[in-house]
């Protein structure tokens, strides 16, 4: 079955703002078989007011708490109208935030009934002034998280230790059991320096670590080409070494092209196939 598990569409602040209809019909075209819609869940107010960094790249990080019933009305309308041609699943990429975590279960418990597929992902670190992105910018990454942890591998390393906190978070039985874009602090690796996609022992530990974690857990890992077509970056989300670690614990990938657009639909999915 070919799909495409992370896409998402104009409910999204930072998208393009192109129909979900237009990326439907792209995958159709492009013989995909299931197309997961995995909006960005809401944060919670809180957090925003007190996000501290680029204010855009927090305002614009989710979709909006008033238009969930908009989104799962038109969701589900589509795929009612697709069923014949694509197997559509209807969820949310759930930011895992400390401290949120009571939000969080809240969330999925209210909506998760009416959901059948989500990512568990981690956009957001403590850092300078407070909480801050990880992939908006790499000024930003740079000012906010990487000095504020004394240097790139120490980042990686909080990223890391994020990630298995999300993993071990309680978060209900509706919790997302695929976890997104491991490797997300890589993103602006060019930007610091071309020895930055190379591994410290330390950091090959803390992977290592985490993929036990998802192995144990019988998790999933969204297999995420979207950094592949990123200028600072040109991997996938993770790089081919650590998917060759996860695939020694055969622990499940599903291919992600974490669409915002018509033309990001299925991009990449010929290197996930060659993983």
């Amino acid at each position: 079955m070919k799909r495409d598990g992370h896409t998402h569409t104009e409910f999204c602040p930072h998208g393009t703002r192109e129909d979900v209809e237009e990326m439907i019909l792209k995958a159709i075209k492009l013989g995909f078989d299931e197309y997961s819609i995995v909006e960005h869940a809401p944060l919670p107010n809180e957090f925003i007011q007190k996000a501290a960094g680029d204010r855009e790249a927090v305002e614009t990080a989710s979709m909006a708490l008033s238009d969930i019933r908009y989104y799962f009305r038109k969701m589900t309308h589509l795929k009612k109208k697709y069923a014949s041609d694509l197997l559509i699943h209807i969820g949310f990429e759930v930011d895992y935030l400390l401290g949120f975590e009571d939000f969080t279960r809240d969330f999925l418990d209210e909506y998760g009934p009416q959901t059948n597929d989500g990512v568990l992902s981690l956009h957001f670190l403590a850092g300078q002034d407070g909480q801050r992105s990880i992939d908006f910018s790499a000024a930003d990454y740079d000012e906010g998280i990487v000095q504020f942890y004394g240097g790139f591998e120490q980042a990686q390393l909080a990223y890391l230790e994020g990630i298995q906190q999300s993993i071990e978070a309680d978060l209900g039985k509706f919790k997302p059991i695929r976890i997104g874009h491991i490797s997300l602090c890589q993103k602006f690796w060019q930007y610091f320096g071309p020895e930055k996609n190379v591994f410290s022992d330390e950091v090959i530990a803390q992977f290592q670590q985490i993929l036990m974690l998802v192995k144990k857990r019988d998790y999933e890992l969204d297999f995420n080409t979207a950094g592949l077509f990123k200028p600072l970056c040109g991997e996938t989300y993770p790089p081919k070494d650590i998917a060759l670690l996860a695939n020694e614990l055969q622990i499940p990938f599903v291919y992600g092209s974490d669409s915002h657009g018509v033309k990001d639909v299925g991009r990449g999915y010929d290197v996930y196939c060659q993983k």
